[in-house]
């Protein structure tokens, strides 16, 4: 039997994480839970029915009151340690990071630490410090499984391949909300309007991600790192029926495609049961109803992340981490109505080119820059409040 340590329970990954879970009880048991405590109602009601021996909340003064809402007596743990602790806890032997942020990236450390194979929902780990972690898996005969559908499908369609036999990955893209919307009317986006991705139903950063396309740059990083290919052989295309999660093309000239409709379920149920398939009773893509799949080249004037992610991905070092945490905090301002839509780039772009870069950064280092860029940000941010 799986037995999982899950941090991100409350969320949209860790919510279907417990469904699959659910559905077959003889696979899985979850050993340890962990939500940021935002909404306790439903974190409490996941823990009386999952009954998992170890509890994580990010705030100190969240434990006291979530104490009392669990019907059992757990060992509740918060902080910077407890998180430390709910990742390497002995009694599991799988972890499923679903966390958003730059958060994912100590916990996931200490899980490969404990020699526990990793499902990976949380791609700021490898954005902030990809060679490192991949390293340190390798090291710890640690296997690390892609939730993120993209790299799901592209795992699917590496299987048993030799990396010298891939020509290019196509990683794809809906285009979120404003593929048709023209590149003028940009400046106008709502936050209603950037919340509404029409295929996807996601937390309110990756879906905002999803709106300027920083998504497609951070996991063009992803890829980058869990796959072991040069940035030159990854292409990003846009694919609005969001249909084809990815394809592989390989120097014969045949081309791998992993397919499905558009629901989470698919890539986390594989990463959990590798190398098995679920009967997860999911719909099968109406190929009829369809009728045609779509692939346009993305607009780099529109959606101009993408070209800044190729550039920072090219220098490595400690930029990736930087433009993350940029990122992030940009997100969060546009998200609390400190800064319009098309102000969420301009942040970041000059954090960026603000930063001096730093070439094979350790842990430590890449955690300070980290800090510091989140500092530049929110000073940024100031400026044009």
């Amino acid at each position: 039997m799986k037995k999982i340590s899950l941090l991100g329970s409350t969320g949209s990954i860790g919510k279907n994480v417990l469904k699959i879970v659910e559905k077959f009880p003889k696979r899985f048991s979850i050993k340890a839970l962990g939500a940021a405590g935002n909404n306790l109602d439903l974190f409490a009601k996941q823990i009386n029915k999952f009954n998992p021996d170890m509890i994580f909340v990010a705030n100190e003064d969240k434990k006291t009151k979530l104490s009392q809402m669990v019907s059992k007596k757990k060992e509740i743990v918060s902080g910077n340690d407890g998180i430390k602790q709910i990742a390497s806890f002995s009694e599991a032997n799988f972890f499923v990071s679903a966390i958003v942020g730059a958060a994912g990236l100590i916990p996931t450390i200490k899980a490969i630490e404990s020699k526990k194979d990793i499902a990976l929902a949380n791609k700021e780990t490898l954005v902030m410090a990809g060679e490192l972690i991949m390293k340190l898996a390798k090291e710890n005969g640690v296997k690390i499984f892609p939730i993120d559908s993209e790299h799901s499908a592209i795992f699917q369609c590496l299987e048993n391949i030799n990396r010298d036999k891939i020509k290019e990955i196509f990683l794809t893209g809906s285009g979120g909300p404003f593929l048709n919307k023209d590149t003028c009317e940009m400046k106008k986006i709502t936050l209603k309007e950037a919340l509404n991705h029409p295929n996807w139903s996601m937390g309110k950063k990756i879906t905002i991600d999803s709106a300027t396309l920083m998504n497609k740059g951070l996991e063009l990083i992803e890829a980058k790192h869990l796959f072991n290919i040069s940035e030159k052989k990854i292409k990003i295309i846009i694919h609005p029926e969001s249909i084809v999660h990815s394809m592989v093309a390989y120097k014969d000239g045949s081309v791998m495609a992993q397919l499905g409709v558009p629901d989470m379920k698919t890539a986390i149920s594989y990463a959990l049961s590798y190398p098995e398939r679920l009967d997860i009773k999911q719909k099968i893509p109406d190929f009829i109803k369809i009728a045609s799949l779509n692939f346009y080249e993305p607009n780099l004037k529109k959606f101009p992340s993408i070209k800044l992610a190729y550039s920072v991905l090219k220098e490595g070092g400690s930029l990736p981490a930087v433009m993350n945490a940029a990122n992030e905090v940009a997100v969060y301002a546009f998200l609390n109505k400190k800064i319009a839509f098309d102000e969420i780039f301009k942040v970041i772009k000059k954090v960026v080119a603000n930063h001096k870069n730093k070439k094979n950064p350790s842990i430590e280092e890449i955690i300070s820059e980290d800090r510091q860029a989140r500092q530049n940000a929110e000073n940024i941010i100031k400026k044009l409040a």
